[in-house]
């Protein structure tokens, strides 16, 4: 499987297990638990895949790092402005999405650590 298809794999298991976890939860987790990972998805989702295409090019560190630097962003602005806004629960919103983006950035990891393994490592 490619790189680009073992992030895409990881990424829809990490949202669709999120999502699973949801319907256990009550209204204002539910809520808070759904509003990071839309988040997460659609900040991260498209880093994650940016990552994985530059793997081997001399833009990688800088991908990397403007990953990281998007990632502390949007916990910022979602515990300054998007909870307060929408009147969601700030523990779990914040803790949602900081797992959240924590799962997705091991998911890059997965994905890109059988590229340095060596051949067959894949």
């Amino acid at each position: 499987m490619s790189l680009s298809g073992r992030y895409a794999m990881g990424l829809v298991l990490v949202a669709g297990g999120t999502l699973a976890l949801s319907f256990v939860l009550r209204g204002a987790e539910r809520a808070a638990v759904r509003g990071a990972l839309a988040a997460a998805v659609v900040v991260q989702g498209p880093l994650g895949w940016w990552l994985v295409r530059s793997v081997g090019t001399r833009r990688f560190l800088l991908v990397w790092a403007l990953g990281l630097a998007t990632r502390l962003t949007l916990l910022a602005i979602a515990g300054w402005v998007i909870v307060p806004a929408l009147g969601w629960a700030m523990e779990p919103t914040l803790l949602s999405l900081a797992a959240l983006l924590f799962a997705l950035l091991l998911v890059e990891g997965a994905a890109v650590a059988p590229a340095h393994l060596g051949p067959g490592a894949s």
